[in-house]
């Protein structure tokens, strides 16, 4: 079930999107009616989405959704707003926020919204881990390649001996084959 946190200033919008939300079976984590408060909800509660107003007191919702974006502490916001004017899309845009709403919201365009929004944060999250795993496995590479080097200078080796070499020192010792050429690297 995914976890969503409101952060509206109006109580009755604010009891409507509840009642919206809850309604087609997402789970209501917090509810703020600034957006200081939206912010240690999102610390206290992980959501995977923040409905955002823009115009609340203390911290206005873009400037809380800059802040929650800055601190990964939430991986979508949809902004919910009585603007429409282009500065407020373009700053929208900026800040990165995966849908913008204009009030008054109701029930069919508020629930697209949403699944659409947890639709893109959750391919965005995907392609991130796969960017750091790929990352992870080019340091690695790396690391090997460069045990190899020193391997086949040392011993006089070809590439494919030295990295049968890496895998036996690899499987004898149970170490990963990186710990292996990082032992390697760090001896020479």
């Amino acid at each position: 079930m995914k976890r969503i946190i409101i952060a509206e200033d109006d109580p009755i919008t604010r009891m409507d999107l509840c009642e919206i939300l809850e309604g087609a079976g997402y789970a209501v984590a917090g509810q703020a009616c600034d957006g200081l408060e939206a912010i240690e909800l999102c610390r206290e509660c992980k959501p995977d989405l923040v409905l955002m107003d823009v115009k609340m007191p203390l911290l206005n919702g873009m400037k809380a959704t800059q802040m929650i974006k800055e601190e990964k502490l939430a991986p979508c916001v949809v902004l919910l707003t009585a603007y429409s004017g282009q500065e407020f899309i373009d700053e929208a845009k900026n800040l990165g926020v995966k849908g913008y709403l204009v009030k008054p919201v109701n029930e069919k365009g508020l629930l697209p919204t949403i699944e659409v929004a947890l639709s893109i944060s959750n391919e965005i999250l995907c392609m991130e881990e796969t960017i750091h795993k790929t990352k992870d496995e080019l340091k690695t590479r790396i690391i090997i390649d460069k045990a190899k080097g020193i391997l086949m200078k040392k011993y006089s080796l070809t590439e494919e001996d030295a990295y049968s070499s890496l895998r036996k020192i690899s499987m004898d010792k149970n170490y990963s084959i990186k710990k292996v050429a990082q032992a390697i690297i760090c001896n020479e």
